[in-house]
C-alpha cells in the first residue's frame, strides 16, 4: 500500500504512520489555547517528531461539536507562521487540517504536503487545489457540520454508509484527476456519530478500506472513549487511545492521528512486531 504526498512516497505495507496534532486554536476540545504562540506550537511539533510522528497536522479551526467557524483570514493568521517555520524539516511532512480551499492553497505554497479535510473533499474548489498541487489528502466522513453534527445523528447502517461515502468520493475525485495514490480515508469517529456508531465503526475498521487506500484513525482523547469507559475526565482517555491504536493496527489502519505520540508509537511498533509478515493486513 502506497500513499503519496507532494514530495514523499510512504510504503505502508509493513509500517503504519503516526500523525501528531498541533492545534492552533483557543477552543479545541482537548488542548485548546496551549499552542497559540508560534514558539509553543513549534516546540510541540519538535516534541511530537522526536517521539515518532512522521506527519505534523497543523490546524487553526476547532471542529469540536458545537464549534463556530472562523473566517479565512483568522485561520490563515493562526496557521501560516507555524507552517512557514516548520517547512523543510526532514523528519516529517506537514499536514494542514482545514476545510477552506484558500487556507489549503496558502499552506501548500508554504510547504504543507497533506490536506486533512474533515468536510470530505466535497468542495469542488478544494478538489481543484488538491489535484493541481499533487498533495496527499485525507478525506473524512462527517454528517452535518461541527455546529450541528451531534444533534441526533441517524444511520440505517453506519458502517455501510461511511464505506459508500468513501467509494463515491474516491470515484468522483479520480474522475476529476486526483491521483488515487494521494488519497486516504478517515471514518470521522465522533463527527456526527453516537457512541454506538463510533464503536460499530471501530469494530469494523477492516471493512472500510476501498481500492487499497489507507484508513486514517483519529480517536485521540475523544468523548466517546469516556462513554465507553464510564468516565468524563479527559485525562482518563490517554491509555484507551493507546489501546485503540493497537487494535486499529490489527484491523489494517495505516495512519493514526494522536495528541500523545510516544506511547501510541511504541504500542504501534509492538503490535506490528507481533503481526510480523501479517502486518501488511
Amino acid at each position: 500500500m502506497i500513499w503519496q504526498t507532494k514530495t514523499r512516497t510512504f510504503d505502508l505495507k509493513r509500517r503504519a504512520l503516526m500523525m501528531g496534532i498541533v492545534n492552533l486554536t483557543p477552543n479545541s476540545f482537548s488542548d485548546g489555547g496551549q499552542f497559540l504562540e508560534v514558539e509553543a506550537a513549534c516546540w510541540q511539533a519538535d516534541r511530537l517528531a522526536s517521539e515518532g510522528a512522521t506527519i505534523i497536522d497543523v490546524g487553526g479551526e476547532s471542529t469540536r461539536p458545537g464549534a463556530e467557524p472562523v473566517d479565512e483570514e483568522e485561520e490563515l493568521r493562526r496557521v501560516m507562521p507555524v507552517i512557514e517555520r516548520l517547512a523543510g524539516d526532514p523528519r516529517f511532512v506537514i499536514s494542514v487540517d482545514t476545510m477552506k480551499p484558500g487556507v489549503a492553497k496558502a499552506a501548500i505554497a508554504a510547504g504543507a504536503e497533506v490536506v486533512n479535510d474533515v468536510s470530505g473533499l466535497r468542495s469542488e474548489a478544494m478538489v481543484e487545489v488538491v489535484r493541481s498541487t499533487g498533495v496527499g489528502v485525507i478525506v473524512m466522513h462527517m454528517k452535518g457540520t461541527p455546529m450541528d453534527m451531534q444533534i441526533s445523528p441517524f444511520y440505517v447502517d453506519v458502517v455501510e454508509e461511511v464505506r459508500e461515502f468513501f467509494r463515491q468520493r474516491f470515484e468522483a475525485c479520480v474522475k476529476y484527476g486526483i491521483d488515487p495514490l494521494c488519497m486516504a480515508f478517515d471514518p470521522g469517529i465522533g463527527f456526527g456519530k453516537t457512541l454506538a456508531h463510533n464503536l460499530a465503526l471501530v469494530r469494523n475498521l477492516g471493512g472500510l478500506e476501498i481500492e487499497g487506500r489507507p484508513i486514517v484513525l483519529g480517536v485521540s482523547r475523544k468523548s466517546f472513549i469516556g462513554g465507553a469507559i464510564g468516565s468524563d475526565r479527559g485525562e482518563d482517555r490517554a491509555w484507551p487511545t493507546v489501546a485503540l491504536t493497537s487494535y486499529g493496527r490489527t484491523r489494517g489502519v495505516k495512519v493514526f492521528r494522536v495528541h500523545e505520540v510516544r506511547a501510541n508509537f511504541e504500542a504501534l511498533r509492538m503490535t506490528e512486531a507481533i503481526l510480523g509478515e501479517e502486518s501488511g493486513g
